[in-house]
């Protein structure tokens, strides 16, 4: 059975195409469009997964959609003069939209009963028996940290800024069971107000003059350089109830950024970023306690926005009683197309089949294999290709101190580059960071992150069975091994640490072959990896896009499966 999962948020769209339970592709809308985080209708996500797979819309049995942006158009509760009004601006390309959420929480009646799914398969093409399915936000989050690991008992916890008008849910499983604690379909609409501390951080990232819902990271790395010194005024808006939930004394979110942009803005930056970095930890930590209290588990998964917070998940994991931690590699909102999919199948085949199914990922590349790179490249008369092993060449470059680029394979799928669309850098020149944010006409604060073999990974970082499986994918952070941080310093914070990402020669061999020849040429087991692209654009995904990275001189060279390329 095929299954097509969209998500047509205010950011974060994307498609995903499933084989019942395989992910057979899955894409998000920036990197087709070429726009940072962005949001609207998927419509390029959905051709290029079908493109991947190598099938056709006719070929799609279950088409599954997150109650998010829908045309108004579709919904059926429209009065005959309103439905007149969309059809004059449907005819002016003036149509607006509206969100599925907050319909079905205005009327009390669900989904299916306000949509014309007719209407809205047709124009995608869609056969008309195709099975339609709405997704809930945050069981869509939290069904991967569970799908995606053996576990046979884990609390599921997820926290963003928003998502069909919750905040946080809690899952538990236990004896085969798994019980919504919080923040399901009972909770749609009745949640507000309530603490999100994702929005208290997104408001603080918008006082201090960056972007709310993309530059969040920014903060994350520029709170080590600060102190917490409006924690205690921040703490007075929330309060942490007896069974984990969290909640704030605002009336309502626009008094909370009112008051978080007055605070952030009367103290520096950086113990503006501390405080409300604190905040979220405290918070966040604080609720799972409580809730690992009341129900006694030693595995749990995070996934939403907030978890793409890499210092709160070492906090997690550090400070909690806990055997392991996981986190959805696609944490925010991309990530809910792979478990809207999940959750659809978890309805059709009960929980036991579902969970006989599961396994843990060794990498997420979902994404587009360009076959025609080595021609692209090959026909422009400005690029050089080096004869020689592609592994054993980058590694010298690297280590006489150039910067690579690495595109082969399939790209992979959410936030971070890992090892499909990277930038290689040696660990041993603190400088890099700073003369490559000004190639990539970036500004960060954290340090670029290192990936590491598997084998090595133990000896350089803080790595364990507790967060191994997360680190595969760069989402959490660890302490440096303090014989380490003087040789890599271009990977090590301020606070001594790193957010590795962990490979293995199978998951990506070029990767892998080349950071064990760096480590033979050097004795660095370690190399940066960053992801590639220029600040305020997506990841490269197109072989052109690559190219052009080439041409104008972000990095000196690009390895790809077949060669080493460099400007003629």
């Amino acid at each position: 059975m095929l299954i097509l999962s969209l998500h047509a948020g205010p950011h974060d769209s994307s498609a995903a195409l499933f084989e019942d339970y395989r992910v057979l592709a899955a894409v998000a809308e920036e990197r087709m469009n070429r726009i940072k985080a962005s949001g609207g209708f998927p419509e390029q996500s959905i051709a290029e997964v079908l493109r991947i797979a190598g099938v056709e819309r006719r070929d799609v049995d279950v088409l599954v959609c997150t109650r998010g942006y829908f045309l108004r158009r579709y919904f059926t509760y429209w009065r005959a003069h309103e439905k007149l009004r969309e059809s004059v601006r449907r005819l002016t390309g003036h149509e607006k939209t509206r969100e599925m959420n907050v319909v079905v929480s205005k009327l009390g009646r669900s989904a299916y009963d306000v949509f014309d799914a007719a209407a809205f398969l047709a124009d995608l093409g869609l056969r008309p028996d195709v099975r339609m399915f709405f997704s809930n936000h945050h069981f869509s989050h939290a069904l991967p940290s569970l799908f995606f690991t053996d576990w046979d008992e884990a609390l599921l916890y997820t926290a963003d800024g928003s998502g069909d008008q919750v905040y946080y849910s809690h899952n538990l499983l236990r004896d085969g069971v798994l019980t919504n604690l919080y923040g399901d379909d009972r909770w749609l609409g009745r949640a507000r107000p309530s603490g999100s501390l994702g929005l208290a951080y997104g408001y603080v990232t918008e006082a201090l003059g960056f972007r709310m819902n993309r530059h969040e990271g920014k903060l994350t790395g520029l709170a080590a350089y600060g102190e917490p010194t409006l924690l205690a005024e921040m703490q007075r808006y929330f309060a942490v109830t007896h069974d984990g939930r969290v909640e704030m004394g605002f009336t309502d979110d626009l008094a909370m950024r009112s008051r978080f942009h007055e605070l952030a803005q009367s103290e520096t930056r950086e113990n503006a970023a501390a405080s409300v970095q604190a905040l979220l930890e405290w918070g966040i930590r604080e609720a799972l306690a409580r809730l690992l209290e009341a129900h006694p588990v030693r595995r749990v998964g995070l996934a939403g926005g907030v978890f793409a917070n890499v210092r709160l998940n070492r906090v997690i994991a550090e400070s909690l009683p806990l055997d392991e931690v996981f986190i959805v590699p696609p944490m925010g909102d991309d990530g809910l197309v792979i478990g809207g999919a999940l959750q659809f199948l978890l309805e059709r085949d009960g929980l036991h089949h579902w969970l006989a199914q599961r396994f843990r990922l060794g990498n997420v590349y979902w994404g587009g294999d360009h076959a025609e790179t080595t021609t692209l490249f090959g026909a422009d008369a400005g690029v050089a290709r080096h004869e020689g092993d592609p592994a054993a060449l980058t590694a010298q470059w690297l280590a006489e101190g150039r910067i690579g680029a690495l595109y082969h394979g399939r790209m992979e799928y959410g936030p971070r580059a890992l090892g499909a669309r990277s930038i290689l850098a040696s660990p041993a020149d603190a400088g890099v960071n700073q003369s490559l944010n000004v190639r990539l006409q970036r500004s960060e604060f954290m340090p670029f992150a290192p990936v590491v073999l598997e084998a090595d990974a133990a000896e350089v970082f803080d790595i364990g069975a507790g967060n191994r499986y997360a680190a595969r994918f760069m989402t959490i952070c660890c302490a440096v091994r303090p014989e380490w941080r003087k040789r890599i310093p271009a990977v090590v914070h301020i606070d001594g640490s790193a957010r590795p990402q962990i490979i293995s020669r199978e998951d990506n061999p070029l990767y892998a072959g080349i950071l064990a020849a760096f480590k033979e040429r050097t004795g660095l087991p370690v190399l940066v990896n960053t992801s590639f692209n220029v600040h305020e654009e997506p990841i490269v995904n197109r072989p052109d896009d690559c190219l052009r990275a080439l041409h104008e001189d972000r990095v000196d060279f690009v390895t790809t499966a077949e060669g080493v390329w460099t400007r003629a």
